[in-house]
């Protein structure tokens, strides 16, 4: 058993669908959430900028919190850089579970990703998406797995969704309009499947389930990475002792705490009772 906290971050408020489910999930848990509100959004920055802060972040929670794992709660900062090839401790991303969830949902084998501009021309889903057919193709070969390994994959950007989060218009006329032409290139792909490829998507998931039909599966990569954590928890034997009680939640922004507090309380819920602040020397 080991009770030390888990560290999180993103470049604002998205990470808090990843840091929602993890509270569900392993209430046992302590969690250091960090929100780079004072450098967001990562999504139209170049890779390079959002490696370093990713690097920044991770050294931060090691050195400062003292966490035993990291969950990069930020799809365009898990495409940015391998923390897990730098890293000390164990590091999960939110990709890899997001497409083994997808791959797992199609009915039709048309299935499609939308993302930050980072994220898609990064091309991390393409791979992670291609690696896991590959290995439900494998399974199928030995007898086991029930997933079709015949994927046709589309990808789209959406400039504008994070900002409209992080401002917190997650409905109305306006975001309507801007999700209909940026969502055009997956519904005339016709897929059945589509993966919210950012943490802050799921905050749009009645808007963006509107444009896409009720036909449309939206998955979010949330759930899944809360159940990766817990098996590398588990594997790795060092989950928290549940008979030690409820975990505590920090959370801590870069940029003005009492925003982040009142934007992330409405999001998170009830936990999110305050916001430290933190400083990240660079741009």
């Amino acid at each position: 058993m080991d009770g030390r906290p888990i560290g999180m971050f993103d470049s604002g408020f998205g990470g808090l669908t990843v840091a929602r489910a993890v509270i569900d999930l392993l209430p046992a848990e302590h969690l250091v959430y960090v929100g780079d509100t004072g450098r967001y959004p990562y999504g139209s920055k170049p890779q390079h900028d959002v490696a370093a802060y990713a690097r920044q972040i991770a050294h931060h929670l090691i050195d400062t919190h003292d966490v035993k794992v990291i969950v990069v709660a930020c799809n365009t900062a898990a495409s940015a850089v391998d923390l897990a090839a730098e890293l000390p401790i164990p590091v999960l991303g939110v990709i890899e579970p997001g497409a083994r969830a997808l791959v797992q949902a199609t009915r039709s084998g048309q299935v499609g990703v939308i993302g930050t501009v980072g994220t898609i021309g990064s091309g991390s889903y393409q791979r992670a998406v291609a690696d896991e057919v590959e290995r439900v193709a494998g399974d199928r070969a030995t007898g086991g797995g029930s997933a079709d390994p015949d994927i046709d994959l589309v990808c789209a950007a959406c400039p504008g969704f994070v900002e409209f989060v992080e401002r917190g218009v997650v409905t109305g006329d306006e975001i309507t309009v801007l999700a209909e032409r940026l969502l055009a290139p997956v519904r005339e792909a016709k897929v059945d499947t589509l993966l919210l490829g950012c943490t802050h998507y799921p905050y749009l998931a009645r808007v963006i389930g509107d444009v896409m039909g009720s036909d449309v599966v939206l998955v979010s990569s949330a759930d899944e990475t809360a159940f990766a954590l817990r098996s590398l928890l588990t594997d790795a034997g060092i989950a928290r002792d549940p008979a030690d009680g409820t975990g505590t939640h920090t959370f801590c922004s870069s940029g003005d705490v009492d925003w982040f507090r009142a934007l992330g309380r409405r999001l998170l819920g009830p936990e999110l009772v305050e916001a430290r602040p933190v400083t990240f020397e660079g741009p």
